[in-house]
């Protein structure tokens, strides 16, 4: 294993639907802004890989993990939740108790959307932190960086900060999508980190 990769790099479990696009997107943007890298499978479209270990291998390297549980309600069709999140959840929990000492290493942000309500579908895991960001960009920016400057010892910059410039970033990325000969709608996961890793670069102060 890589211990540089391993200690710089942050699994991203959490919903992939348009509604939490731009949840997830303030993630990443903040996840980089720390000087991380985030993991998620949407990075990884090898037609060949099989989902539940191209889950397990992303989880095993990854030391830093942020798990969002908001998605709970019954979907349109099947009237079913979705459990992909929780089952990831567990695998990471599960990896951090069970692994060699490296992956004992572990630690995780578990995010919900409202306070307390994991009680009642996950009540198992009542005894973690879980902070609420009740769907605010500006609330899950502060969520990550204050999680990762405790758990990595590390010097980050403050959550306002981080939320001024994901800010200026959302309002210039139209304009970058233009000069790349793209859109916002056709942006992968890997495009939009490109973008905000290559946007973070030069807005460094000098």
């Amino acid at each position: 294993m890589d211990q540089k990769n391993y200690n710089n790099t942050v699994f991203l479990n959490c919903p992939f639907d348009d509604e939490y696009r731009s949840l997830r997107d303030a993630l990443v943007f903040a996840i980089y802004d720390c000087g991380f890298v985030p993991s998620c499978a949407l990075g990884e479209s090898d037609g060949g890989d099989i989902r539940f270990d191209k889950i397990v291998r992303l989880i095993e390297s990854a030391r830093y993990g942020i798990h969002d549980m908001s998605r709970v309600e019954l979907s349109e069709g099947n009237n079913l939740p979705r459990f992909n999140m929780p089952l990831e959840l567990g695998l990471f929990l599960g990896a951090k108790r069970f692994g060699d000492k490296e992956q004992h290493k572990k630690n995780a942000l578990i995010l919900e959307s409202q306070p307390y309500r994991y009680q009642q579908f996950i009540s198992d895991i009542s005894g973690q932190d879980i902070r609420c960001h009740k769907g605010d960009c500006n609330l899950i920016i502060s969520h990550v960086r204050d999680w990762l400057a405790t758990a990595s010892k590390r010097i980050l910059p403050g959550g306002k900060d981080i939320s001024l410039r994901y800010g200026r970033f959302s309002k210039e990325l139209p304009a970058l999508c233009a000069a790349a000969r793209t859109s916002l709608d056709e942006l992968t996961f890997n495009d939009f980190g490109i973008f905000v890793s290559e946007w973070l670069t030069a807005d460094k102060p000098t």
